[in-house]
């Protein structure tokens, strides 16, 4: 059951807003105070929050902005009695993704939460598989061709995923026999790697630390061809 949080200080509002979320499948939490809405809004484990405009002597809108600033990625819908162009304005330049205006039919509010479930399940890293017959690297949305060095240098960095690869290493495994130039060449091809990760949805990154190397994080790929 997807789980939503509903964020207003007044009880008959979120005990009717549970009720009929509940109608439509949703579990749900509540919470009535902004400061430890902020923390609850950053958990992740909420597929998407309600949060009312008017939070007793707090702001609604101010909360969205806080949170969207320290990195909740969650879908926000805002609720409010305040329907005039630039309340919703600042509602949805504050970072929330809909702003709802009381009162409401309970149909078209699951409806908008479900419009942004979609998008938000649509823009999360998905797992990748890596082809070394095919040199792929693919998932259920998009898929990058590399090259034979590529291919071996991200299977390099996958066996230390999270985990630093002195530069050195990955150039006395991967070129070091080729009589290839020096160590610069590790940089020009995590260069090419960074790119095609960047352009894709695979929820990999290749981190440089300093004198340490280059870390990958993120999503592990399962292997084919193994």
């Amino acid at each position: 059951m997807s789980k939503l949080l509903i964020i207003d200080d007044d009880p008959e509002i979120t005990s009717a807003l549970a009720r009929g979320l509940a109608l439509h499948g949703y579990e749900t939490e509540t919470e009535n105070r902004a400061d430890r809405a902020l923390e609850r809004l950053q958990t992740g484990t909420h597929v998407g929050a309600i949060v009312d405009v008017m939070l007793g002597a707090d702001s609604g809108i101010d909360l969205v902005r806080t949170a969207r600033a320290a990195g909740a990625t969650l879908p926000i819908l805002m609720l409010s009695a305040l329907s005039e162009v630039e309340h919703r304005t600042a509602g949805l330049e504050a970072g929330a993704d809909d702003y709802v205006v009381k009162p409401f039919s309970f149909d078209e509010l699951v409806a908008r939460l479900r419009v942004q479930e979609h998008r938000a399940s649509a823009q999360r890293p998905q797992p990748a598989r890596l082809s070394r017959t095919a040199r792929t690297l693919q998932n259920a949305t998009d898929s990058v061709a590399l090259t034979e060095r590529e291919c071996a240098l991200l299977e390099l960095l996958m066996r230390h995923l999270d985990a630093p690869v002195p530069r050195i290493e990955i150039y006395e495994t991967l070129w070091s026999s080729d009589g290839a130039g020096n160590e610069n060449v590790v940089d020009v091809y995590i260069g090419y790697l960074r790119k095609k990760l960047a352009t894709s949805n695979f929820g990999m990154e290749i981190k440089t630390l300093r004198n340490q190397g280059f870390c990958l994080t993120g999503l592990m790929p399962a292997v084919d061809d193994a």
